[in-house]
């Protein structure tokens, strides 16, 4: 049965290259970034609320909420990347567990916030997470996601450089597939099907669409650490742009 992903370690190379890890630190300034303005729009106060973060991985964005106020509980479908969260972990009272998105084994209406991260691009039962997110999230409460669209530039992106070209490779093969990248129309609609009301869509892409390539040449030689990749890919919203590669959303759950 899919599930939600699970932390790859890729060991070829002078480095080993954990391409989950790398693409939550190049997005998580436009993800804290979006999760702002979604809270400006909902008058919603981080402190006193409830965030889960799905497909959590190391931790970076839960940690991220965290320091906004919330109440975190990190879930990810992966033994070892529910390990690592917790050896980085820094005393910000997350709760870390080991489920699958599409099962999460949480009670019903017992947050304010889910964020879905690194899980709709590459899950075979979309309907299925969202409808766990739905029945976790109550009444009122506000789904985010980002992911990542099906273009042909996407694909050369997705299915090409990060899981296939040897040289920028950062994914294994498979993780990936045409089928499972989804328009924001297609999601707009399994939103709808599991009680969510879509509020916004937004693009966002690398400002200089070359610093990526570097980036992810460079992480995957050796010569670039974890650390130097956000301020060199430079992620940026583009709230009217079409999304070409990658968009974020919100959605509410209906009363």
């Amino acid at each position: 049965m899919p599930t939600a992903p699970h932390i790859e370690l890729d060991s070829a190379g002078p480095a080993a290259v954990d391409g989950r890890h790398v693409r939550a630190l190049t997005f998580q300034s436009v993800r804290l970034e979006y999760l702002r303005h979604v809270l400006s729009e909902l008058s919603l106060a981080a402190a006193g609320s409830r965030a889960l973060v799905v497909g959590s991985g190391r931790g970076l964005l839960a940690r991220g909420l965290a320091r906004l106020g919330f109440e975190v509980v990190a879930a990810d479908a992966s033994p070892a990347a529910t390990a690592l969260a917790l050896d980085a972990d820094d005393g910000l009272g997350i709760t870390y567990l080991t489920t699958p998105a599409e099962e999460l084994d949480l009670p019903d209406g017992s947050f304010d916030l889910v964020y879905c991260a690194d899980t709709l691009e590459i899950t075979e039962r979309p309907d299925a997470v969202l409808a766990q997110a739905a029945r976790v999230l109550r009444p009122g409460g506000a789904f985010v996601y980002d992911t990542v669209n099906r273009t042909l530039v996407s694909r050369l992106i997705y299915l090409g450089a990060f899981q296939a070209f040897p040289g920028t490779r950062i994914m294994p093969c498979g993780r990936y597939a045409a089928h499972r990248l989804r328009r924001p129309a297609e999601l707009a609609e399994a939103l709808d099907r599991a009680g969510l009301a879509e509020q916004d869509v937004s693009a966002f892409k690398p400002r200089d669409v070359r610093s990526l390539v570097r980036a992810t040449r460079g992480r995957r030689r050796g010569t670039l650490t974890d650390d130097q990749l956000p301020e060199l890919v430079d992620m940026v919203l583009e709230p009217k742009g079409s999304p070409v590669v990658t968009y974020l959303g919100y959605a509410i759950h209906r009363m």
